[in-house]
């Protein structure tokens, strides 16, 4: 028998090759996955949580993103946000001001401001020039010379004042009544004459004792006394040519502003009083409400912060007079 062939061994020697050391790549692309991803949650977060004013911003900044910058167009700052501040001035606590408005307004107001001084320079050039022509016509009229003492004109944070005041030789108009005096007439005639020119407004008082009204309790008193006086040089006022579009406000005030306190009853408590109103005065004491001259003609009314009442009689001032038991001046 034949002896077997020995089969070859073959021995495989496996090397076995070592791996590289891993890297941390993947630490980075898993930390800008985590990046993004933040991003993306924040990003929704505030689109949920901006006003619709704010979107409507954004998108038009976008759109045109030199128009904020360049003409203080609409942008992210506009409106209110849950973050304050906004546009171009961050210290702002409701957003951005749009420039071509800031500079409107600013403008506006400087104008507004340089128009109050100019209307007050001239209502200050005017009240002086009154006040010469007064005071030259009494110096040149001898009849109203003679009253000089009784005549007052002041200048006052309201315009001119005119005061004709009574005296206890010299009664403006008879005891108890309205009826004008004839030098009382002369001295308002020559007034209204002077006041027909005039531009400004003018208001008219008129002003008694403390001496009570006999009967005052139970109709007549020194509040319609007041008001007639005040009534009567109207119409005096008027007929020597002032414009009865004017006046302003007709007044009765009683005793209730006396030219001196410390003796209410004096005489000199007993006036008219006539004022040239500076524009500012007007404002401020109508309230800015300036009704048609044809409303106002031969309106008389009380002021309500120091009388009781309102006077509108038109009645003959010397019927009050007649119902009073105890005559007073």
């Amino acid at each position: 028998m034949a002896e077997k062939k020995l089969q070859p061994i073959i021995v495989k020697r496996v090397r076995k090759a070592h791996h590289a050391v891993h890297g941390g790549a993947w630490k980075i692309a898993y930390a800008d996955f985590v990046t993004a991803m933040m991003a993306f949650f924040l990003l929704m977060w505030l689109l949920g949580s901006t006003a619709k004013g704010e979107l409507d911003g954004i998108a038009s900044y976008f759109h045109a993103p030199l128009k904020v910058a360049m003409s203080g167009g609409t942008g992210a700052g506009n409106s209110s946000s849950i973050i304050p501040g906004g546009g171009n001035d961050l210290s702002k606590v409701y957003g951005q001001v749009r420039r071509s408005d800031a500079d409107k307004n600013t403008n506006k107001s400087v104008t507004a401001a340089e128009m109050r001084a100019q209307q007050a320079q001239r209502d200050a050039q005017r009240i002086k020039t009154l006040r010469d022509k007064m005071d030259a016509i009494i110096a040149g009229n001898p009849r109203l010379n003679e009253f000089r003492s009784q005549i007052h004109i002041d200048v006052t944070p309201d315009g001119l004042q005119i005061q004709i005041v009574d005296d206890q030789n010299r009664p403006m108009f008879d005891s108890g009544s309205a009826l004008v005096k004839p030098y009382m007439r002369d001295i308002l005639r020559e007034i209204g004459s002077a006041l027909g020119g005039v531009e400004n407004r003018v208001t008219l008082a008129g002003h008694t004792d403390a001496t009570p009204y006999g009967n005052g309790e139970r109709g007549y008193s020194n509040w319609e006394l007041s008001a007639d006086r005040a009534n009567a040089s109207r119409r005096e006022l008027v007929a020597a040519g002032m414009p009865d579009d004017k006046l302003a406000r007709v007044v009765g005030l009683a005793a209730s502003d006396p030219l001196d306190p410390e003796h209410p009853r004096a005489a000199a408590n007993r006036r008219i009083s006539i004022t040239v109103l500076t524009r500012e005065a007007e404002e401020r004491l109508l309230g800015g409400a300036h009704t048609p001259p044809a409303a106002q003609s031969a309106e008389l009314q009380t002021d309500t912060s120091v009388a009781k009442v309102t006077a509108a009689s038109t009645a003959s001032p010397q019927a009050p007079a007649a119902s009073a038991p105890a005559l007073r001046p």
